[in-house]
């Protein structure tokens, strides 16, 4: 069927597509009628995901995820929000609530769970394409009782949110707060055995000491070196006395020796000048070769008496010498042990170090946690509070008019197609040809006020088709 069949077919059973139009619309301004109405409030929220945490000032963990936004909406239905808005509007108090929970579940199940699956009937939250928006929309009855559910479950929603934020904090509080006695524990035991170490092996917190016995040590060795020096001096000394004892520089420089050679010197003159001159018997000669010799007793004895305090001399730098080794290795065996105890004493200290490293982490995350634990704030914010609507959102009287209006249509033109198709007419020349399958010799026009659309109906002759009759044309 061509267009302009179908305008025809219409024309000309313009009453059907009127009537079946007329009940499309009926039907519809009936179910307007009929339907209880429905009143929706909403409200909106936003999350800041890009500020940084206030306390630990880092941005929060998954808040930049792409599903953070769903999973929020999915929050904002759980069934914790539910009950936490039933507690704020208690409706778990309310006594016909309770009734038609006993009649309808028989007192069997929870009857906050009950209540919150109703309540999450109405509820629809959808996150904003491409934004940090939620928005919430309650449907209910009674649009006062919308407005204060919808608000009541963004407030349920922001309370939870924060509960959701501190109880792990709380949980993280008291665990540090455990480990912060254990870790304070751990640092006063190892600052007992400490202290008791430096204590025991006489060690000062500062330990200067091991400095004072290294500058002890430094300088037994210089004075060891200078005396080194010394002894060898005076060995020499000894042993060029071995050897010519008068060529020695202490008796060179010895002013008795000087002096009594000085006088056997004079004494060796007059007695050579006495023997020349009386002889070698007379009296006076033999009493200056007496005073000669006894010059050379003495000159021997001081030589020798200053060649033993040589001897003694090198004696005592060698005793000294020996000593001073002996100190040294004395001094170098307390040094050893010293440096034992240090490093044994720094090993305590690296221990009271590491327990105060320790201390210090927990009771800085303890503190940072104790905190965390009592804030107040959230990332979210309320933008839009649920206001009681003033017009119904179901049954949407206009948008169910046009749609009954394409129904109505779409049903009124098949139902005269049916009509058509059931009961077919020759409206057109074309029909006649489609319809007898003859060529068409002419038209006679109708001229008749009561049937302007000129219907003809086919019929047929009683002596049958084509069977020497010929179609009959029906007014």
């Amino acid at each position: 069927m061509s267009l302009t069949q179908l305008l025809i077919v219409l024309r000309a059973r313009w009453i059907s597509f009127v009537i079946v139009l007329a009940c499309a619309g009926a039907l519809a301004l009936v179910a307007n009628a009929v339907l209880p109405k429905r009143y929706t409030a909403t409200a909106m929220v936003v999350l800041d995901v890009k500020s940084p945490d206030p306390i630990a000032g880092v941005v929060l963990p998954g808040a930049n995820a792409s599903g953070y936004m769903a999973t929020q909406a999915d929050v904002f239905r759980s069934e914790r929000v539910a009950l936490r808005a039933i507690r704020e509007m208690r409706l778990d108090q309310d006594p016909e609530l309770q009734a038609r929970w006993r009649e309808q579940t028989e007192g069997l199940g929870d009857f906050k769970s009950w209540l919150a699956e109703r309540l999450l009937i109405g509820l629809d939250v959808r996150p904003g394409r491409e934004s940090n928006v939620l928005a919430v929309s309650y449907t209910a009855a009674d649009p006062r009782q919308a407005a204060v559910v919808a608000n009541a479950f963004v407030a349920a929603y922001v309370g939870t949110t924060l509960d959701l934020r501190v109880e792990p904090a709380k949980q993280y509080s008291n665990f540090f707060d455990d480990r912060a006695k254990q870790a304070r524990d751990d640092l006063e035991a190892a600052q007992a055995k400490l202290s008791a170490y430096q204590q025991q092996k006489g060690l000062m917190a500062t330990d200067e000491r091991l400095d004072v016995e290294n500058s002890r040590l430094q300088e037994l060795t210089t004075q060891m070196v200078a005396l080194q020096a010394i002894a060898n001096e005076s060995s020499s000394r000894q042993g060029q006395m071995g050897g010519n004892a008068n060529q020695m520089s202490e008796v060179l420089n010895n002013g008795l020796i000087a002096s009594l050679k000085g006088d056997l010197a004079r004494q060796e003159a007059r007695l050579d000048e006495m023997s020349s001159k009386y002889g070698d018997q007379h009296p006076q000669v033999l009493e200056a070769r007496a005073s000669i010799s006894q010059l050379r007793q003495k000159i021997d004895a001081e030589t020798r008496r200053v060649s033993g305090s040589v001897t003694a001399n090198n004696n005592i730098n060698q005793q000294r010498l020996a000593s001073l080794r002996q100190s040294i290795e004395e001094q170098r065996s307390k040094m050893m042990t010293l440096k034992g105890l240090r490093d044994e004493a720094a090993v305590l200290m690296r221990d009271v170090e590491n327990a105060q490293r320790v201390y210090d982490a927990v009771a800085t995350r303890m503190s940072q946690t104790a905190m965390e634990s009592q804030t107040t704030q959230t990332n979210v914010s309320v933008l839009k509070n649920a206001s009681m609507p003033l017009t119904p959102s179901s049954p949407r009287t206009n948008l169910n008019l046009a749609i009954a209006l394409v129904v109505g249509v779409l049903l009124a033109v098949g139902t005269v197609i049916v009509r058509e198709t059931l009961d077919q007419r020759l409206r057109t020349e074309d029909d006649v040809i489609a319809y007898l399958k003859q060529p068409l010799l002419g038209a006679l026009p109708v001229h008749n006020r009561a049937r302007p659309n000129g219907r003809l109906r086919l019929g047929l002759s009683k002596t049958g088709l084509f069977g020497g009759g010929v179609p009959r044309l029906a007014k």
